[in-house]
């Protein structure tokens, strides 16, 4: 599908065609023979970064205004499937910096140009945190708060951090429905404190690390929040997603690349391994051969209903319309 794009003088103009899932395919050799030193180095390679960032493979849901290439889900979830399938590490990250980059639809042009005009930019954050403040003052907030699980912000040069934002006196502002005002806070990496205190057994390589920041002034434009109609700046229908489906999306994507890449492992383990005692390989056993189509076809089929889930609802998306109900329910399902 071609999508198009409605500038603000009334243009339409036809999305570039990019094939960015060929793109991620070329560099999947690449990913898995550096994935054993991501997990020891506890963050991407260089080497890895550097290609990714070639093949704009970070930009691709940045907004075509700043230069990036304002893709499909599909072709975000095909991306992030492909890459998970060298090395999971790499292709959480990748799928985490592109939540993030949905910011750049909701700041003032100029903002979004700083924090995402270069090559190689990356914005990481982490989830909320119940001790994050933003202290209401003028032109912005002073903001206080410690943050974890930054995936990538090794390569990063800003953060984000969801803060509940104060008045002067610590209470919290409350919204016309009683609920308390969140707001992203973006500051250069060098704004902040970054702890390593990335010591796990799965995903290592995305170097999720803890980050704080203490009475750091952050001004009022370089605040956001995922989803608000008043912050946001760019009329395409990718940015009618909210970001926690977006995020789901790329979960899901990362977790059908491992799936891919453990069965197809095991079949090439079954052509040559042979059980204690057993005359024949195990691809040549009836119950190894009835495992293996199961899982083949429930993989399969879990693939499906997400690539058919995701059409579908992006076609609402790109008529305009807010997906229903039933849509977003079978959406998630499929998540």
């Amino acid at each position: 599908m071609s999508s198009k794009l409605e500038d603000k003088s009334g243009t339409v103009s036809p999305a570039p065609e990019i094939d960015w899932v060929a793109r991620a395919r070329k560099l999947c050799p690449e990913i898995e023979a550096a994935a054993a030193r991501t997990e020891q180095d506890k963050e991407v390679t260089p080497e890895i970064m550097s290609a990714l960032h070639d093949a704009a493979l970070f930009r691709m849901l940045i907004p075509r205004s700043l230069g990036g290439g304002e893709a499909t889900p599909l072709a975000m979830m095909e991306v992030l499937e492909a890459v998970a399938a060298a090395d999971a590490s790499t292709a959480w990250c990748l799928g985490q910096a592109h939540g993030c980059t949905f910011a750049a639809a909701f700041l003032d042009h100029d903002v979004a140009q700083e924090i995402f005009g270069a090559p190689d930019a990356v914005l990481a954050w982490g989830p909320g945190s119940p001790n994050a403040k933003a202290i209401v003052t003028d032109g912005g907030y002073r903001v206080s708060g410690q943050w974890r699980f930054a995936s990538g912000s090794r390569h990063a040069a800003w953060l984000g951090g969801h803060s509940t934002v104060c008045e002067a006196d610590g209470t919290p502002r409350l919204d016309a429905d009683g609920r308390k005002i969140t707001r992203t806070m973006l500051f250069p990496i060098s704004s902040a404190d970054i702890s390593n205190v990335w010591q796990v057994i799965g995903l290592r390589g995305t170097g999720s690390d803890d980050y704080a920041v203490d009475d750091l002034f952050v001004p009022e434009a370089y605040t956001t929040w995922r989803g608000s109609a008043a912050d946001r700046r760019e009329i395409g229908p990718l940015y009618s997603i909210s970001l926690l489906t977006l995020y789901g999306i790329a979960f899901a994507a990362v977790a059908l690349g491992i799936a891919r890449a453990t069965l197809d492992e095991f079949l090439s383990l079954a052509a040559q391994k042979t059980a204690s005692h057993a005359p024949a390989v195990l691809r040549e056993n009836a119950v190894i051969q009835s495992g293996v189509a199961q899982a083949e076809a429930r993989l399969g089929s879990s693939r499906a209903y997400l690539v058919e889930r995701l059409a579908a609802t992006w076609e609402t998306w790109c008529a305009g319309d807010d997906p229903s109900l039933d849509q977003r329910a079978r959406l998630r399902v499929a998540i």
